[in-house]
C-alpha cells in the first residue's frame, strides 16, 4: 500500500464569528503525487491549506502531513522578503544553521530544479510574476521539503505562464517523490495532476480522476451559462 504525503480525518474549522468553513472534511494524498484541490470562491481552498500548513488550527480532527511543509501563497510579493534571488531562497535556511558552503550549494540547486539559477543575484522587484513564483517555490525546495502546498499560484499570470508553471511544479515534484497539492479553479491545469478533490461549502463533494472531474465541472459551468 502506497505511504501517504497528506493525512486529514474528520476536519472541522469555523472562524470565530462562528461561520463553518470546513465540516467534515477527510482526504488522503498518497506520497509523491500531484494532486488539486477545487472549488468555487468560499468553498473553503484556501482555509483546508492553511490548516494543513499549520497556520491554523482546526477545532476537531486530525491532520497528518509530511515534515518540512512547503508553502507557496497566490500572490509571491507576501513571501519574498529579501532583495535579491539568491538571497531570498537563502533566508529561507537561516533556522538549519548549515555552514555557508552548504548553504550556497543548496540554494545552487533549488534554483537549477526550477530554471532560475543564472538569476540569483537578479533583484526580486525586477522578476516576472511567473519568476516570483518559481522562487517561492525553490525556497520550499532549498529547505528539502516533502510536501508542497500552493494556494493558486498561478492566479496573477498570464495563460502561457499559467501552464508552463504548472507544468514545471509537476516535473519537480515528480523527480523528486515531492507530495503536492495545488488549490485552483482553472480546469485545463487538471491536464497536469494525479487526482483532485473538489470542495463545496467547505465539505469534499467528490475525488479522484482529473478528467472525470473536469468533465463534471464543465457541464456545470454549460448549464449554468
Amino acid at each position: 500500500m502506497a505511504e501517504v504525503g497528506i493525512e486529514v480525518k474528520d476536519l472541522y474549522f469555523s472562524w470565530p464569528s462562528g461561520e463553518t468553513a470546513i465540516k467534515s472534511c477527510s482526504l488522503e494524498v498518497p506520497q509523491g503525487e500531484f494532486w488539486m484541490l477545487l472549488g468555487t470562491n468560499g468553498s473553503g481552498k484556501s482555509t483546508l491549506l492553511r490548516l494543513l500548513a499549520g497556520l491554523l488550527a482546526p477545532q476537531s480532527g486530525k491532520i497528518r502531513v509530511l515534515h518540512p511543509v512547503g508553502f507557496v501563497f497566490q500572490n509571491p510579493d507576501h513571501q519574498l522578503v529579501m532583495p535579491t534571488v539568491g538571497a531570498d531562497v537563502a533566508f529561507g535556511l537561516v533556522e538549519e544553521k548549515l555552514p555557508p558552503a552548504a548553504v550556497r550549494a543548496r540554494v545552487d540547486e533549488a534554483l537549477g530544479a526550477v530554471n532560475l539559477r543564472a538569476l540569483q543575484l537578479r533583484p526580486i522587484y525586477a522578476l516576472s510574476g511567473g519568476q516570483k513564483q518559481r522562487v517561492a517555490i525553490a525556497g520550499a525546495i532549498a529547505r528539502r521539503c516533502e510536501v508542497l502546498l500552493l494556494d493558486e499560484p498561478t492566479a496573477l499570470l498570464d495563460p502561457d505562464s499559467q501552464l508552463d508553471l504548472v507544468a514545471s511544479v509537476r516535473r519537480l515534484v515528480k523527480s523528486r517523490g515531492i507530495t503536492a497539492l495545488w488549490v485552483t479553479h482553472r480546469l485545463d491545469e487538471l491536464n497536469y495532476c494525479d487526482g483532485a478533490f473538489l470542495l463545496e461549502k467547505g465539505s469534499l463533494v467528490d475525488q479522484g480522476e482529473p478528467q472525470r472531474l473536469k468533465q463534471r465541472l464543465t457541464e456545470v459551468h454549460n448549464q449554468a451559462s
